[in-house]
């Protein structure tokens, strides 16, 4: 297990949204204080607000990688560079689990409508793919980076 994926599933079990997990575990060699990150990742935990679409830990891994590799400017050439990163690293996560749809990595056929996050439970966390899902896509984030360190 790498140090970021051990570092993201401890977050998420702490309480954190699968969001927070993942951003928040790169936080500090990002230059983020790790208040900061959980902050900016909140929103997209549940799958977006709890509606199910992008699962909230590939939208930290996203997040992350903006953080690392993005660039301020409006260039196109730089979006190219970013939107095929991402591309990349979105393959990898649904090779690996099928999807990036938080419903359908869940199961469930249609979102739960609710903005109340369901309690973190010992049933919980048997029912819920979500701490490996936090995993795999922090270390899928290492392995390309350090890819591209190469």
């Amino acid at each position: 297990m790498t140090n970021h994926e051990e570092k993201a599933k401890q977050l998420f079990l702490k309480g954190y949204a699968c969001s927070q997990a993942v951003l928040g575990a790169y936080a500090q060699e990002l230059g983020l204080d790790e208040q900061t990150a959980l902050k900016l990742a909140l929103p997209f935990g549940g799958g977006i607000g709890r509606l199910r679409e992008t699962c909230g830990a590939v939208s930290g891994m996203l997040m992350a990688l903006g953080a690392k590799y993005g660039q301020a400017d409006a260039a196109p050439e730089h979006k190219a560079q970013m939107y095929a990163r991402v591309q990349e690293l979105v393959r990898r996560f649904k090779e690996e689990n099928g999807s990036i749809i938080c419903r359908e990595l869940l199961g469930l056929t249609k979102p739960e409508g609710s903005p109340i996050p369901a309690a973190r439970t010992a049933e919980y966390y048997k029912v819920r793919p979500c701490v490996e899902k936090v995993g795999c896509a922090a270390r899928l984030l290492e392995e390309y980076i350090k890819e591209q360190e190469k």
